[in-house]
């Protein structure tokens, strides 16, 4: 008898650790949904339900030890029963639980379910047992199907993301190549205004002190001379120019526009 006492103490003592270990897991795993939620993982929760699931197979297999006494066999008869406060059980239940009276024994030595769960329960296990085993297999092969096919359009639903965002942050042009661009177009800078060899030309008027044209600037504007008279200053439409091997060449205003744009794309 002493031995069978011993055996079941001990017995107790490792559910009880192994309880407290179990339920310190879900008041942790609470917690972090109650107050971490905006934070939390999917992968946090995988691990604590893992967790959870190790913790509970640990007292299973306590429960199913073969040392284990059969604790259905142990009949479990209050004592005491008082309306009053109870500070002792307080302590051991955390204060859930702040009297032991009537009203409370019936639901915390409870060892089988409710009548309404335990009809709910056979009522399952009727269900269950009239359907043959093809009709089951079939269902199952159905509910696989379906599984298959969610989890196909959540990772095809995930690629699409994934690589939405790898498009949207690919960088698709050259920061300093669209500098160069813009300081070349807006101050001329990196063209060159240097002209092709024997393109020498010399600005010829039919009268002294004619304006003289400036050209290598991007927009060829002309800068006449001061001393020049008030009708030479304008914009002259064919000014005679002299290259060497083609005497009396006339070169206009768009020749020269187009080409210092020819040098401009020579450039780019």
């Amino acid at each position: 008898m002493q031995r069978e006492e011993k055996q079941l103490e001990l017995t107790l003592e490792a559910l009880i650790s192994q309880v407290a270990d179990l339920k310190n897991s879900l008041v942790s795993f609470i917690y972090k949904l109650e107050n971490e939620y905006d934070r939390l993982t999917w992968p946090s929760v995988l691990d604590s339900f893992a967790l959870l699931s190790g913790q509970l197979n640990t007292l299973n297999k306590v429960l199913k030890h073969e040392k284990t006494p059969l604790l259905r066999n142990q009949v479990i008869i209050p004592l005491v029963l008082s309306p009053d406060r109870d500070e002792e059980i307080m302590r051991q239940t955390e204060g859930r639980v702040p009297v032991f009276s009537h009203e409370v024994v019936p639901d915390h030595l409870r060892t089988k379910p409710d009548p309404e769960v335990e009809e709910q329960e056979k009522q399952l296990i009727t269900d269950a047992a009239r359907i043959s085993p093809d009709v089951a297999q079939k269902q199952i092969q159905s509910l696989n199907k379906m599984c298959s096919n969610l989890l196909e359009k959540i990772s095809k639903e995930e690629r699409e993301s994934e690589s939405g965002g790898l498009r949207q942050n690919k960088q698709t042009f050259n920061p300093a190549d669209t500098n160069a661009l813009v300081a070349a177009i807006a101050f001329g800078k990196g063209l060159s205004n240097r002209r092709p060899p024997g393109s020498g030309a010399s600005v010829q008027s039919g009268q002294p002190g004619a304006g003289a044209i400036i050209a290598g600037a991007s927009g060829m504007q002309q800068v006449p001379m001061s001393g020049a008279p008030a009708q030479q200053q304008p914009m002259m439409a064919g000014v005679q120019m002299t290259q060497a091997g083609q005497p009396g060449r006339k070169c206009t205003n768009e020749n020269i526009s187009s080409r210092v744009w020819d040098k401009k794309e020579i450039l780019f």
